[in-house]
């Protein structure tokens, strides 16, 4: 049984592999069919024409991801850690729409329900466990947090600043009905989104006004430079990484001078040259 929890678990969780990369390639597959299913059932037309066609193949859809969410608790590790990660909630929340839909499609009291079938986009998300870019995006993310937030707070401060001065410039009388309202505005005008339901009439506000569009053009650049910085520390890692995984078990937690897997003895320095 635990030889069969191994090769199941190289199968599903590892890439490495040529029957790992086969699973990827099929499941990414049936993802990228379950969504286009989901968006064209979304057009009456087209959803009218041929319900029963929709309604198998969502059952098809399910079934497959129902066994597929069940293998990835039987083969890891720690199931309940599966279980409760993200991409472990992602999954099943890909599959529970339809197993609702079994108990409160029909009940007429209860059809706001039907909005859970919506979650089935969920399986979008699926998508980014098989995309390297995806992982390394997230990463990028994950370390660029901190930054992120305190030029959050910084540009918050901004606004927070702008709305309560046009407030006292412009005034009720020119559209800035309040602060919040003239906080909106300073987003808007910051963001260079620039919508024009309201607009400054006073000399000061155009002046002020001017200066906040061409403070929002640096503002825009900063966290593009953070997170694409991030990015290049992100993809410089995997590659270094990459040069220790074993093909042959998808084992991972090798020292940076190993010649062969710890695990299953595979020469390492072959699938690095």
């Amino acid at each position: 049984m635990r030889n069969l929890r191994n090769k199941i678990y190289i199968i599903i969780f590892g890439t490495n592999t040529r029957p790992g990369k086969i699973f990827d390639i099929v499941l990414l597959v049936l993802i990228f069919l379950s969504v286009m299913t989901v968006l064209l059932e979304s057009v009456t037309p087209i959803r009218e024409a041929s319900p029963v066609v929709f309604i198998d193949s969502e059952w098809i859809f399910t079934i497959f991801f129902t066994l597929e969410y069940l293998l990835r608790i039987f083969s890891h590790p720690k199931p309940t850690k599966y279980i409760f990660s993200f991409f472990g909630i992602v999954d099943l929340l890909a599959i529970l729409p339809t197993y609702l839909g079994l108990f409160f499609d029909q009940s007429t009291f209860l059809l706001t329900f039907r909005a859970l079938r919506l979650l089935r986009m969920f399986r979008v998300f699926k998508l980014a466990r098989y995309l390297k870019e995806a992982s390394l995006l997230i990463k990028a993310l994950r370390a660029s947090i901190y930054k992120i937030v305190v030029f959050f707070g910084a540009v918050l401060s901004l606004v927070l600043v702008l709305g309560t001065l046009f407030y006292l410039i412009e005034g009720e009388k020119n559209g800035f009905n309040s602060i919040p309202q003239s906080i909106y505005w300073a987003i808007v005008t910051i963001t260079t989104v620039g919508y024009g339901d309201i607009a400054p009439v006073t000399v000061v506000g155009k002046i002020l006004a001017s200066i906040a569009m061409l403070t929002g053009y640096s503002i825009i650049a900063v966290p593009t430079g953070i997170i694409t910085l991030e990015i290049g520390k992100a993809a410089k890692e995997s590659r270094s990484k990459s040069r220790n995984i074993c093909m042959s078990c998808s084992s991972e937690d090798h020292d940076d001078d190993a010649k062969f897997c710890k695990k299953c003895g595979e020469n390492l320095e072959k699938h690095s040259e």
